[in-house]
């Protein structure tokens, strides 16, 4: 999944299509993997129910917060490395999300650029 460098014209619309479409699909992948972590994490060691342990899980993973207390110490310890793990997987998730917007925006100004010279 490499880009053009700046050197090459830029990816047609069907190529860029295609792009996004591999990107979102990777950062959709990321984001099911990652509630489903927390959905077995918080059932295995908060003792909640499917539901509540989704629930739980994808308000961690989007930064709201949790909803229900922790009351074992394995619990705890668990919600606190997943809301560490999160942070990072929100904003990784993200940049995946926009890599080939953000490209293609640069791609442009640089061609726009070359134009002038």
């Amino acid at each position: 999944m490499a880009f053009e460098s700046r050197k090459q014209a830029l990816a047609g619309n069907k190529k860029f299509l295609i792009r996004m479409f591999k990107y979102i699909l990777m950062a959709g992948i990321l984001v099911f993997v990652s509630a489903v972590i927390g959905t077995l994490g918080y059932m295995h060691f908060a003792d909640l129910g499917l539901v509540d342990s989704f629930h739980m899980s994808c308000l961690i993973l989007t930064g709201m917060g949790p909803v229900v207390e922790m009351k074992t110490t394995a619990a705890k310890l668990f919600s606190s490395f997943y809301a560490l793990y999160s942070g990072v997987a929100f904003l990784s998730i993200t940049a995946v999300f926009f890599a080939p917007l953000v490209h293609r925006f640069l791609h442009v100004l640089h061609l726009d650029e070359k134009e002038e010279d």
